[in-house]
C-alpha cells in the first residue's frame, strides 16, 4: 500500500494556450500510465473539478512509496513535463503528501510541532 503521494495541482489554462494543455496533459496521463506499468508508482487518479472560481482547476494524485516518489522528483522527465506544464498553465504545484501508512508519521510530527511549541 502506497504510504507518500504526489499531488499535482493545476489552475486555468494560460490563455491562447489551451489546445497546447491538452496535448501536454495528455503527454502526462501517457508518461503516469508507463510509470505504473513499469512499477515506479503503484497508481494515479485524474481529477478535473467543475468551474468553482477557485484556484484549483483539477490535480492527480499520484501514489507509491516516499522513496520512489522521491525519485520521481527529480527524474528528467518528470521535471521537463512539469516545466512543459508550468508554462501552460497557472498555479502548477507539486506537493508531497501523506497516505495509508505515513499518515502515522505525519501525525505524530505534527503532534510534537504542537507539543514543542505549547
Amino acid at each position: 500500500m502506497a504510504d507518500a503521494g504526489l499531488f499535482i495541482g493545476w489552475g486555468a489554462p494560460v490563455y491562447g494556450r489551451e489546445a497546447k494543455g491538452l496535448e501536454v496533459f495528455n503527454e502526462s496521463l501517457q508518461y503516469y500510465g508507463r510509470l505504473q506499468q513499469d512499477a515506479v508508482i503503484e497508481g494515479f487518479e485524474t481529477v478535473i473539478l467543475e468551474p468553482h472560481g477557485g484556484d484549483v482547476a483539477g490535480f492527480i494524485l499520484i501514489r507509491g512509496s516516499e522513496e520512489k516518489l522521491a525519485q520521481l522528483r527529480v527524474d528528467d522527465e518528470f521535471v521537463r513535463l512539469s516545466t512543459r506544464a508550468s508554462l501552460i498553465v497557472e498555479s502548477l504545484g507539486v506537493v508531497g503528501a501523506a497516505l495509508g501508512d505515513g499518515l502515522e508519521g505525519a501525525i505524530t510530527t505534527y503532534q510534537q510541532a504542537v507539543s514543542d511549541l505549547t
